[in-house]
């Protein structure tokens, strides 16, 4: 059973970095397109960033410029580099796996994910 564990998270200031790193236990990332999503207190999931196997890379509005996604297969991992953090990037930010394969593009919509990790929190302080 494909599992993904996000790591890296915690809390930074304002204007910081971090990066996130999401590890997949099989082979089979390869084929399909990786995402990074987050959900702050009371509000709904958000897509930040998403990668199809084809390295086409999208950004939610929030991330454009200051986010980057990037994937090594090799290490069946995601990388999520943040910088210029800002207190509304604070929330629980979670890796996804596309259901489907042979994709052009990467999905937009976390509803086209079907295996998720369990998370990893940043904090953003002012």
């Amino acid at each position: 059973e494909l599992q993904l564990v996000e790591s890296g998270g915690g809390s930074v200031e304002a204007g910081g970095s971090m990066t996130l790193t999401c590890e997949a236990s099989l082979y089979t990332l390869m084929h399909h397109a990786m995402a990074w999503f987050r959900q702050a207190p009371g509000k709904e999931r958000e897509g930040v960033a998403f990668i199809n196997t084809n390295s086409i890379k999208r950004y939610g509005d929030s991330a454009k410029g200051r986010f980057t996604i990037s994937r090594d297969n090799d290490k069946r991992t995601v990388y999520l580099q943040m910088n210029s953090l800002k207190p509304e990037d604070t929330g629980m930010y979670y890796c996804a796996r596309a259901q489907l394969t042979g994709l052009l593009t990467p999905p937009l919509q976390s509803s086209q994910y079907d295996t998720w990790g369990q998370g990893t929190q940043v904090t953003v302080t002012s």
